[in-house]
C-alpha cells in the first residue's frame, strides 16, 4: 500500500502536484473537463489543510514550445472549478517559475505549462527533475493516466522530494487491485480496439484470470481469422493470429469462455462514406469486398447474456469503428448494458470511457478509469515508474 497524502503534514508546504490534465481541446476551449475534475478532491484536500498547490501536467505530444498544447485553457476551467483564481506559469521551470512558487500564499493554486515543452520531461533527465523540484516541499502524484511513464514530473521529482498518492491514483490502484487479486465470479472482460499486437500481454493475462472473455471490434476480425473465418477486408493482423489461438487455447485450459461475434456490420470503408452501404452479416458470410466495422445484433445478445450472469465486469475497447456514428451502436449497446449490470463494472480508458461519458452513464459504472494505458499495463501485471516511485507505508 502506498503512502497517500492522509499520510503527509501540508500545513505551509508548497506541493508539487503532478496531475493528468492531457484532455481534448476544441476551438480553444476544454471539450471534456472529466480529467479536471478527477482530481479537485485531491487538490480541495490539500487547499483545505493550508498548502500551496502547483499542478503541473502534460498535453499533447509537441515537439518544443507549442501554443497549440498551452494549458491556458486548462487553467481558465480549473479556476471555474475550483471557484479561485488558477494562474498559468510561462514554464514548469525556471526562476520566473520559482519565483511565482516563493511567493505563493496558503490555499493559492497555480498551474505550471506544459511539462513536454521540454524534451527532458518524457527523457526523465535528472537536471530537468531537479528544476521541476525546486522550491518545493512535497510532491503529489494524482496523475494515474500517466504513471506508466518514467517521466521527469511522475518518476525523476518522486526521488527528489517526500512523495505521496493522491486520492485519484490511490482508488485507482485500489480498484484495479481489487478487480485482479479477488474478483466476485463470473468475472467477465470485454475487451475491443483495433489491434491484437496492442493489447497481447492483457489478453494473456486476462485468459488466466476471466471466466468468460469477450472480444470485438478489429481485433475480433483476428481472432476470427485465426479459426478459418474469411474475414474480408477487415483489419486484421496476420502475424498475430497464432497469439490469438495461444489465447483461446489458455482460456479453455481453464474452462473459460471465449466469445466471438457471431454476427458483423461490414461496409465498403471504415469512414462515414461507407456507413450508407452498411449491412449485417453472420460471420459465415463476410463478402471479400467488405470490411467488418461493428458487431451485430445477435453477437450483441451473446454480450447481453454474459453480462447478466457475470458479478465483476471489465471493459477495454470499443468493439466498433466508434467516431462514426453509424458504426457505434454495438458500442453504445455495451455501455447500456453495463449501466444495467447486477456486477461491479470498471471501464479501462479510451473509446470505452468516451462511450460511457457520451451517454451520461457514468455514475451507473463502479469505477471509470483515467488512465487507459496505464489502466492496461496494471492489469497486464507490469510495474507502474510513477507508482514504484512512492514510498510504501
Amino acid at each position: 500500500m502506498k503512502r497517500t497524502i492522509r499520510d503527509a503534514d501540508v500545513a505551509g508546504k508548497r506541493v508539487l502536484l503532478r496531475a493528468d490534465l492531457n484532455v481534448p481541446l476544441k476551438d480553444g476551449d476544454v471539450a471534456d473537463d472529466t480529467r479536471i475534475r478527477a482530481v479537485l478532491p485531491t487538490i480541495t484536500y490539500l487547499r483545505d489543510r493550508g498548502a500551496m498547490v502547483a499542478v503541473c501536467s502534460h498535453l499533447g505530444r509537441p515537439s518544443g514550445p507549442d501554443p497549440t498544447y498551452s494549458l491556458t485553457p486548462v487553467a481558465r476551467r480549473l479556476a471555474d472549478l475550483l471557484g479561485c483564481t488558477v494562474p498559468l506559469m510561462p514554464d514548469c521551470v525556471g526562476e520566473p517559475v520559482l519565483r511565482a512558487v516563493k511567493a505563493m500564499n496558503r490555499e493559492d493554486v497555480i498551474l505550471l505549462e506544459n511539462t513536454r515543452f521540454h524534451p527532458e520531461e518524457e527523457a526523465n533527465d535528472t537536471a530537468f527533475a531537479k528544476a521541476l523540484a525546486a522550491g518545493f516541499d512535497v510532491f503529489v502524484n494524482d496523475a494515474f493516466g500517466a504513471a506508466h511513464r518514467a517521466h521527469a514530473s511522475t518518476e525523476g521529482v518522486a526521488h527528489l522530494l517526500p512523495a505521496y498518492a493522491g486520492f485519484l491514483l490511490e482508488k485507482e490502484l485500489a480498484v484495479l487491485g481489487r478487480l485482479l487479486a479477488k474478483p466476485e465470479r463470473p468475472f467477465l472482460a470485454i475487451v475491443g480496439g483495433a489491434k491484437v499486437s496492442s493489447k497481447i500481454g492483457v489478453l494473456r493475462a486476462l485468459a488466466e484470470r476471466v471466466d468468460v472473455l469477450a472480444v470485438g471490434g478489429g481485433m475480433g476480425s483476428t481472432f476470427l481469422a485465426a479459426n478459418g473465418t474469411q474475414v474480408g477486408r477487415s483489419l486484421r493482423e496476420a502475424d498475430r493470429e497464432g497469439e490469438a489461438r495461444a489465447i483461446a487455447a489458455a482460456l479453455a485450459k481453464r474452462g473459460g469462455e471465449l466469445v466471438l461475434p457471431v454476427d458483423v456490420v461490414v461496409a465498403p470503408s471504415a469512414d462515414a462514406a461507407g456507413a450508407a452501404s452498411a449491412r449485417t452479416v453472420g460471420v459465415d458470410a463476410i463478402p471479400a469486398d467488405l470490411m467488418v466495422v461493428d458487431v451485430g445484433p445477435r453477437t450483441l445478445e451473446h454480450y447481453q447474456r454474459a453480462i447478466a450472469k457475470a458479478k465483476t465486469i471489465l471493459w477495454n475497447g470499443p468493439v466498433g469503428v466508434f467516431e462514426v456514428p453509424r458504426f457505434a451502436a454495438g458500442t453504445r449497446r455495451v455501455a447500456e448494458l453495463l449501466a444495467r449490470a447486477n456486477a461491479t463494472t470498471v471501464v479501462g480508458g479510451g473509446e470505452s470511457v468516451q462511450a460511457v461519458e457520451e451517454l451520461g452513464l457514468t455514475d451507473r459504472m463502479t469505477h471509470v478509469s483515467t488512465g487507459g494505458g496505464a489502466s492496461l499495463e496494471l492489469i497486464e501485471g507490469k510495474t507502474l515508474p510513477g507508482v514504484a516511485a512512492i514510498p510504501d507505508l
